[in-house]
């Protein structure tokens, strides 16, 4: 079966699965292969669960003839279909990768979209190359706009992933030092977050959202049509903001770069003053697009966190910011010198080690201890065997299990506890124990 064959069918059953758990009724499973998994194996159990139809790479044996569709490769496959539904329906798209903050931007990015239009975006972290198209399956006839987040941790997968999205707009976060194991350097990505760079630089009429403050981008964004927003006052920048506060709640003003702008002030529900980049992101992409300064306001304003990322949580006994989801040498300092910053008492911080680091995990893991050390911040449990490597009198374990220990051997309490680790050491699994 040919991609316009298969694309006919979608049109008649357009909700796809890839767990053979969760089979709406008329469905399509697209039966992809892991190293731990063969869908193949249960293509006939999603039949039996309401799909419609299964796609498959090998030779099974189906109850019902005519159900079963055979193609080469079903994760590519899945990839061609995304992308032909996506020139279908010609939907404006942005793309958005990074190295940190990705996610968030992407989500405010929406909220103020949203404002005006009816907005497709990435829900949670389904940005591979599996989520990825998955997501612009969702995309109908009655969305205005896409926001499609692509993540990578090996060179050439952002240019994998852009030529399945195929954007319209662009933009890069930022590039830091994190997956160096996959990478290879830091200048590995760079290069390979350039690939978003490097598609629109080929597409007509395409443009990038860019921070003009950092340098890295701005040194390898030349030969596009920028929109550039930031910190320091340019005159070609669309929008300029500064932080005003930051204990805890982030707070900033900004303004417009046009002559009936006025300078606004919002009050943000997000920790960390490292958000400004991002809601300036968003605030120079809604107005683009013409979403009044009044509806930013409104969007940015009201956007709350729930992902373990940046978000404030009050318990019982302590205050946690949680930002647990990942970490690197980047967003790990980032996070601590606004821990640093903020006006607080008393303070105590758990960090979980930055993983994928390869051969600049050891240096990187010093770096934060020394940190720790030279700015005073002393009640810090360190997590994960890379930490057991440094040298410092902080308290160590080895993993999460340990500290689950340690806290029902003698819970904190009346503390504003900084959680930060990567994905890994499951730190995320603490907050509901203090």
């Amino acid at each position: 079966m040919d991609i316009k064959e298969l694309y006919e069918l979608f049109l008649k059953h357009p909700v796809i699965t890839t767990d053979s758990r969760d089979c709406p009724e008329g469905s399509i499973f697209f039966a992809l292969k892991g190293e731990s998994f063969n869908g193949n194996q249960y293509a006939q159990a999603a039949l039996d669960k309401g799909c419609a139809y299964a796609v498959v790479d090998e030779p099974i044996t189906l109850t019902e003839e005519g159900r079963g569709i055979i193609v080469d490769d079903v994760l590519a496959t899945l990839q061609q279909l995304a992308n032909y539904h996506r020139r279908q329906l010609g939907t404006k798209i942005i793309g958005v990768t990074g190295t940190n903050g990705k996610t968030t931007t992407k989500e405010l990015i929406s909220a103020v979209l949203a404002e005006k239009y009816n907005v497709l975006y990435t829900q949670g972290n389904f940005n591979n190359h599996i989520g990825v198209p998955k997501t612009l399956l969702r995309l109908t006839k009655q969305h205005d706009i896409a926001v499609v987040e692509m993540g990578a941790n090996h060179p050439g997968e952002i240019k994998m992933l852009v030529n399945i999205v195929e954007p319209d707009y662009g933009i890069i976060t930022n590039v830091g030092k994190a997956h160096i194991l996959g990478f290879g350097s830091f200048e590995g990505v760079i290069k390979t977050k350039g690939e978003l760079y490097d598609f629109l630089r080929e597409k007509p009429n395409s443009k990038v959202f860019v921070n003009n403050d950092n340098p890295y981008l701005m040194g390898i964004s030349q030969g596009l049509d920028l929109i550039k927003y930031g910190t320091q006052p340019a005159d070609d920048l669309s929008v300029c903001g500064k932080v005003t506060k930051c204990d805890p709640y982030l707070n900033l003003e900004w303004k417009q770069n046009s002559g009936n702008s006025k300078l606004r002030e919002l009050v943000t529900h997000l920790i960390g003053s490292y958000n400004i980049d991002n809601m300036l992101a968003a605030a120079c992409i809604g107005l683009h697009f013409g979403v009044s300064e009044e509806q930013v306001c409104h969007a940015l304003s009201n956007y709350i966190p729930t992902n373990n990322r940046s978000q404030l949580e009050a318990t019982a006994d302590n205050k946690l910011i949680i930002d647990a989801y990942n970490a690197n040498p980047t967003s790990m300092m980032a996070a601590l010198c606004n821990f640093r910053d903020m006006q607080v008492e008393p303070k105590m911080a758990i960090l979980g080690e930055m993983r994928e680091l390869g051969d600049i995990s050891a240096d990187e893991h010093q770096k934060v201890v020394d940190f720790l050390q030279e700015n005073n911040l002393s009640n810090i449990w360190l997590v994960g065997e890379e930490f057991q490597k440094t040298r410092c009198t902080f308290r160590k374990f080895h993993d999460v299990e340990e500290v689950k220990a340690a806290i029902e051997a003698d819970k904190p309490c009346g503390y504003f506890i900084l959680i930060k680790g990567s994905n890994g050491t499951r730190l995320f699994e603490l907050p509901k124990l203090l």
